[in-house]
């Protein structure tokens, strides 16, 4: 599976557009522009196996300063200040890492 099989690339292109330059990342903002704020609880989770990239059930830092990599290949790795507010966004029962179920209620935040 890919993310274009739930988003749609002219999306994917604009949500990458507003976060080319450091520091510019913003999840919500990004959720919305993309389009997945507004898929369904099942697409939402499909897109979360793909950030996962280690199928650990979790997006772990590492995984998340790759975030955007994982829309296209060559965008930007995040910075350490942008993967740790993330990572504190969506990390809601302090266990340094996002589960299914934070992902989800992050991306409907």
């Amino acid at each position: 599976m890919s993310i274009t099989d739930i988003l749609a690339a002219k999306d994917i292109e604009a949500a990458l557009a507003s976060v080319a330059a450091d520091n510019s990342f913003q999840y919500k903002a990004f959720f919305q522009k993309c389009g997945l704020s507004s898929k369904s609880a099942d697409q939402v989770k499909k897109v979360f196996e793909i950030l996962d990239r280690d199928c650990s059930g979790f997006i772990e830092e590492d995984e998340l300063s790759l975030f955007l990599q994982n829309f296209k290949a060559d965008a930007r790795a995040l910075n350490d200040a942008e993967t740790k507010a993330f990572l504190k966004a969506g990390d809601s029962d302090g266990d340094g890492k996002i589960g299914v179920d934070e992902f989800q209620a992050l991306v409907k935040a």
